[in-house]
């Protein structure tokens, strides 16, 4: 059993045959409750219930049932993050896996219901499947079922400034089909530009003067926050640039206030962090940014000037 999928969309529809759902940036589960107790299974069709001991109870406890959802955690912000997870995803220990909930807790987003009592649901329309959904009563501390909304652009418009990943279209009379990429089910990630000062850079594999990445942060009280490396966008014309601007700033130890990450530091030149430049990432208030993007030198900034905005 592999979950439905959605395709990348290009315009939130307005018409009332759709509904609309958060995008949540977690890991997609499958929940199998039968008398034997409840399995949780990856998009891969991998058994993963040891991994998430705090969700491996179906709050309707024995009772026949197949859902289909996300698991989240929240990050230091409020916010969902992927990243919070990955120290549990491939846990297969049960005692590591316990450490771990209680210091990361996760909680089961529940947006599907594919079986119910032995009742195969998947030839039913969307909105009777939320229906459904909605009447079961899966409310508990660590399963949750998430609204859905009538109103796209409003959704799409609310996550945007609350810094979330983005949202999911679904049209109300699509049946479930597992393991399938549908037009039916839409997504669309949001996008956010901000401003990032340069602590740091790498140059490209085999090389030591090739400009390919950029070491970034954000300026905070306690100092430059490591925020991530942003290769993506920076091909020859923006690395012959940026070189003669990073040049002068070079220095022997790393500027940021926190741990720049073993992976992200290994071969990495420093520098005085003067330079800003504007990044595209997904959501906003995470840890790392997301999927950056490298958009341009901002000359016009200085890091006090964002500290001043901040």
């Amino acid at each position: 059993m592999r979950p439905m999928l959605a395709t990348k969309g290009t315009h939130v529809p307005v018409d009332p045959g759709w509904s609309h759902e958060v995008k949540w940036d977690g890991v997609r589960v499958l929940a199998d409750t039968t008398a034997g107790g409840t399995r949780l299974l990856s998009r891969n069709e991998n058994p993963v219930t040891v991994a998430w001991p705090e969700l491996n109870r179906s709050p309707l406890g024995d009772r026949d049932l197949l859902v289909d959802g996300e698991v989240i955690a929240l990050n230091e912000r409020g916010l969902p993050d992927f990243r919070v997870l990955q120290d549990r995803m491939h846990v297969r220990n049960a005692a590591s896996a316990a450490r771990l909930a209680e210091r990361l807790p996760a909680t089961y987003m529940v947006f599907d219901v594919m079986r119910l009592d032995g009742r195969d649901l998947t030839s039913m329309p969307l909105g009777e499947r939320r229906k459904i959904l909605g009447d079961l009563g899966l409310e508990h501390s660590t399963w949750q079922v998430p609204d859905a909304y009538d109103d796209g652009p409003m959704l799409f418009e609310a996550t945007l400034q609350q810094g979330l990943e983005g949202i999911v279209s679904k049209r109300l009379t699509s049946r479930y089909v597992f393991g399938e990429r549908t037009r039916n089910w839409l997504k669309f990630a949001h996008r956010h530009r901000r401003s990032n000062v340069v602590g740091g850079w790498r140059p490209q594999e085999g090389t030591t003067d090739r400009l390919a990445a950029l070491l970034v942060g954000e300026m905070t009280p306690e100092g430059l926050v490591y925020r991530g490396r942003v290769g993506s966008g920076i091909g020859a014309t923006a690395s012959r640039a940026l070189t003669p601007l990073v040049a002068p700033l070079g220095r022997s130890d790393s500027p940021f206030a926190d741990e720049v990450p073993r992976v992200d530091a290994a071969g990495s030149f420093w520098l005085e962090p003067r330079l800003v430049v504007d990044v595209e990432t997904h959501g906003v208030g995470y840890t790392r940014l997301r999927q950056p993007s490298y958009c341009g030198v901002r000359p016009d900034l200085t890091p006090d000037l964002l500290m001043e905005q901040s």
